[in-house]
């Protein structure tokens, strides 16, 4: 068994899952590729069964980075209790979220790491897969960054449009498209980072809100605070892969929707739903 780092790492990677072990374990590979190696993962685990355990038990032996395991039973979808418990098990000052059917690119820890800035979070973007892809990208895939090779993407049928630059630019293109995309900088559940202090001051995620935006409403809150926001979709790259979405129910949206309108409405920044009750 290697022996892991017992420092504190200088980011927390925060990866939400639930049964979803094929598309964990690239993902975990895809952070085993991280340039910026100074790094703990803790798994924000929704009640998955054994078979998640023992992927991350049998990975651990892999990769080089440490990994916790945050677990709570399986009442529904609770992402936002799961995401809370898992910021308390940070051991980092600065917290990346991302989702456990997100592969990151190589860079992705790197760019969050270089452009952190006290007083603000940032707000990366994803490129959707097909279900196909999805299912065809292998270990090696992921090693030798295939997935992220719009040539290698073209092969296997990705048509050509606008978001194919998200994974082409690079530098100046990149900045370019980061200052003029029309897209708000909002705190994205598979792609954001911020200052644990900060999420902190504003109690975390709202528990009541289940499936459909409840990453916004934490960045709402974040702004009522008083912190800005970075767009980074065009340099913190990952590819997203495809699944269904069985826990998205309109009762939950619209809750949800309301719970964001009074968010916004009303200025709030502490929620009393969050970690401390």
């Amino acid at each position: 068994m290697k022996v892991k780092s017992t420092e504190s790492p200088s980011i927390s990677v925060i990866i939400s899952t639930y049964n979803s072990e094929e598309w964990l374990e690239k993902v975990l590979y895809g952070f085993n590729c991280q340039i910026f190696k100074d790094f703990e993962v803790i798994i924000a685990d929704d009640g998955s069964g054994p078979k998640t355990k023992k992927l991350i038990e049998d990975i651990s032996e892999v990769v080089f980075y440490k990994i916790i395991h945050v677990w709570q039973e399986d009442e529904g979808f609770q992402k936002s209790r799961i995401l809370n418990k898992s910021l308390l098990a940070c051991s980092a000052e600065y917290i990346i979220m991302t989702d456990g059917d997100c592969i990151p690119r190589e860079d992705f820890v790197q760019v969050h790491y270089i452009n952190k800035e006290p007083g603000y979070f940032i707000s990366g973007g994803y490129y959707m897969l097909p279900m196909n892809i999805s299912k065809a990208i292998t270990r090696a895939d992921i090693e030798n960054q295939n997935c992220f090779d719009i040539n290698w993407l073209k092969e296997k049928g990705i048509p050509k449009t606008f978001k194919n630059n998200k994974l082409t630019a690079r530098g100046f293109v990149s900045t370019l498209f980061n200052t003029f995309t029309p897209t708000n900088a909002s705190w994205n559940g598979h792609n954001s980072s911020g200052w644990k202090k900060d999420i902190l001051n504003v109690n975390g995620f709202d528990e009541r809100m289940q499936y459909g935006g409840q990453d916004r409403e934490l960045g709402e809150r974040l702004f009522n605070y008083g912190i800005k926001s970075k767009q980074l979709r065009y340099s913190a790259v990952c590819v997203h892969l495809d699944h269904k979405r069985g826990y998205k129910t309109p009762e939950s949206i619209a809750k949800n929707a309301a719970i964001r309108k009074e968010t916004r409405k009303n200025k709030h920044v502490w929620t009393y739903y969050g970690i401390t009750k």
